[in-house]
């Protein structure tokens, strides 16, 4: 099948979150089973693609091929948080979306989706939608979210042949916001693995972290919505009563989306008397994020809505112990196997820290469902789903 996968980001810029591991995880998966894929996305980094010679200059962008996929990033004349425009779209959509058996967009609130769904529509091109998570308009901007609605996202829908979702509470969303049961699909997502694990004790180094120390660890994007807030609350309540309080080092770590969050959660360090005990890394990647997972006693996912939640099935591959709120989408597939879950609030989020941390055996009793269960988590089952329904949509278009 020649497959069309458009999304906001895409590799190099893994600061947008984790819809950029997703989608090159199942590009290159479909690659490696002999589709031809390729990738279409907005260049948010003029000067770190031009600086690079994987890249060549092309009539719709720059353009490089890796590991058989093809991946064009447009143009962007102005760009408002991670919303771009990008006017090289219309005339590739115009020139090009005939060339594809099947077109998939991912996530919402940007403005490559509705145009490449119209597109199709137009054109009798088929088209799934995965909206990540994005579909019911929550914590900030909600207003805007509904007229983004109201203008683009619920005529997206409606055309969409099947509207992905990683978990079945999302699926339980997309219901509650009038999306058809028929027309969902639920498909978990993977967990990619290092080949070898970075050596113990290279994090805590870094940062000057004790090796007898509790290191509690956020690691994901820092916005309000993962909740990094409730876990700096909840860790200086717990050192006031646990005998290993006085050393333990909380590490929240990922990037901020540039509107002060950072800053704010600094200023909260100071007040609640622990900004001695907390590192603010920002993004790590590739080895260095694993090097946290590795060095880390406990990780912790406060999320107020969490579509699936990676990270979490991340630090469980590293043999960590979790604790997620029941408002993350993985939770199921990690309670009683290494997980602790709780309610949204700080009082639970505490009692599980004390639990984990605090009562003798515990920590190493969770730790010892935690490969197991990650390893259940990898992409090879989901990537059988997706090409499964790639096939069937495709043909349900051919028979048309």
């Amino acid at each position: 099948m020649r497959i069309l996968k458009v999304v906001q980001a895409y590799e190099p810029f893994r600061e947008m979150g984790g819809a950029v591991v997703k989608v090159r995880a199942i590009a290159h998966g479909l690659s490696q089973h002999g589709h031809e894929v390729t990738v279409l996305t907005s260049n948010l980094g003029l000067n770190r693609l031009t600086e690079s010679g994987k890249y060549v200059l092309t009539r719709w962008g720059r353009e490089a091929v890796h590991n058989g996929i093809r991946t064009i990033y447009l143009p962007t004349r102005a760009r408002y948080r991670a919303l771009t425009f990008n006017p090289a779209l219309r005339p590739f959509l115009h020139e090009c979306l005939r060339q594809f058996d099947l077109v998939h967009i991912y996530g919402m609130y940007d403005l490559l989706g509705p145009q490449t769904a119209y597109a199709c529509r137009s054109l009798g091109v088929p088209y799934i939608l995965e909206p990540m998570g994005m579909f019911r308009p929550i914590v900030r901007n909600i207003a805007l979210k509904r007229l983004y609605h109201w203008i683009w996202g619920r005529r997206m829908a409606r055309g969409a042949r099947h509207i992905v979702a990683t978990s079945p509470m999302e699926a339980a969303e997309l219901t509650a916001e009038q999306i058809p049961r028929d027309q969902i699909v639920v498909r978990r997502n993977g967990i990619e693995m290092p080949i070898t694990m970075p050596a113990s004790g290279e994090f805590r180094a870094r940062w000057t972290i004790p090796p007898d120390a509790a290191m509690i660890l956020f690691l994901g994007r820092v916005v309000s919505k993962k909740s990094p807030d409730l876990l700096l609350e909840a860790f200086a309540r717990w050192r006031t009563t646990s005998p290993r309080g006085g050393s333990a080092v909380l590490v929240i770590a990922g990037p901020e989306e540039g509107d002060g969050y950072y800053q704010r959660l600094q200023r909260a360090a100071v007040s609640l008397g622990v900004n001695a005990n907390v590192r603010f890394t920002g993004p790590l990647y590739d080895d260095q994020k694993w090097a946290a997972y590795r060095d880390a006693d406990v990780f912790v996912l406060p999320s107020q809505d969490e579509n699936f939640g990676n990270s979490a099935g991340e630090a469980m591959a590293a043999g960590v112990p979790v604790i997620l709120t029941d408002r993350c989408g993985i939770a199921p597939l990690l309670l009683h196997r290494g997980a602790i879950g709780i309610p949204h609030n700080r009082e639970d989020l505490t009692d599980a820290l004390h639990a984990v941390l605090d009562q003798p055996g515990a920590r190493d009793q969770l730790a010892a469902g935690c490969v197991e269960a990650a390893r259940s988590l990898s992409w090879s089952t989901p990537l059988d789903e997706i090409e499964a329904l790639y096939a069937s949509v495709v043909a349900q278009s051919g028979d048309e």
